[in-house]
């Protein structure tokens, strides 16, 4: 190895270091404790993983950066109390949409025993396998069933799993699929376990969503959802599978009397519940879900925001 480059073991560090730092927002003194090394180590280790790359640090240009106005606007224009917004354009919608949601989850405040729920969908995953604030003896719960999908984005427990992982925070798994047979969900609602977690729904101080487009108009969406059947072909989204029409109004399925799933009280019941939404395509789902009160914040991006607000414009 040439002279002068980092070993495994500070690569290790550099980036746990940095992961505490910058993410879950230790001062350096607390970064040192928590890894045993002096407070110059970790300065080092702060600055080398700058240097080959590790951590990279950009400054926003204000112009850039949507007026807070507009913000407010869509904000009231929805009915929802905030809208987050990722402070640049970019081809990475995940990578954009990082760090909105990670000040969203920050500034929720939960504390050891607090319940927070996660939804299954292509974004929510791809989130949970990034920087997310450190939220330690926090209880995550899924919000639907997802036993036998056979795309990972549905698969609720894996991101719950991969969630609580980032949080340093407790998970909870439901082992059901989305929609059982008659005969499992009468079996699951007498199981002890099926009840404590799907309990947590009614106890949870905040959840973090997922906004489905129109599901005829989706490559992947929940392998026990009949989209065949002509009462989805006039849904506009959904949130946790529960799907609903242009006007908010919930749309009802052969079969959606046995999903697992929390329902449409349950989520307006939550104090704050962030919906994380991105694409042309998802702007009917947002406008009718914020209608039907399934949220009470929006993590997006630039584009997508201003398509909201025109949106919402044309309707005034």
């Amino acid at each position: 190895m040439p002279a002068g480059e980092p070993t495994g073991r500070d690569l290790g560090l550099m980036h746990q270091a940095a992961r505490l730092y910058y993410l879950d927002e230790v001062n350096q003194a607390g970064v040192a404790e928590r890894l045993k090394v002096s407070r110059p180590t970790v300065s080092r280790l702060l600055s080398e993983a700058r240097r080959i790359g590790l951590v990279q640090i950009t400054v926003h240009d204000p112009a850039t950066i949507a007026d807070d106005k507009d913000l407010n606007r869509l904000a009231g224009a929805l009915g929802i109390e905030r809208v987050w917004l990722a402070p640049l354009r970019g081809e990475n919608t995940i990578e954009a949409l990082r760090e909105p949601v990670h000040q969203a989850l920050h500034l929720l405040g939960l504390v050891p025993g607090d319940v927070l729920l996660v939804s299954s969908g292509r974004t929510v995953y791809e989130l949970s396998r990034t920087g997310l604030p450190a939220m330690p003896g926090v209880d995550i719960g899924p919000t639907v069933g997802g036993v036998a999908e056979p795309e990972p984005w549905h698969q609720t427990n894996e991101i719950t799993r991969a969630v609580a992982e980032r949080m340093r925070a407790r998970p909870h798994f439901l082992f059901a699929q989305a929609m059982p047979s008659a005969a499992m969900r009468a079996t699951l609602a007498e199981d002890p376990d099926f009840q404590r977690v799907t309990g947590m729904w009614s106890v949870a101080k905040a959840a973090l969503v997922g906004v489905g487009a129109p599901p005829v108009s989706r490559d992947s969406i929940s392998a026990f959802i009949p989209l065949d059947d002509h009462s989805l072909r006039t849904a506009v989204g959904d949130v946790c599978l529960n799907f609903y029409g242009p006007d908010g109004a919930e749309i009802d399925f052969p079969g959606s009397e046995r999903m697992v799933r929390i329902s449409p009280d349950q989520l307006r019941a939550i104090p704050r519940v962030i919906a994380v939404a991105s694409g042309e395509d998802k702007i009917q789902s947002v406008i009718a879900g914020a209608r039907a009160g399934l949220f009470t914040q929006l993590a997006t991006d630039i584009p997508t925001a201003e398509h909201l607000l025109a949106a919402l414009d044309q309707r005034a």
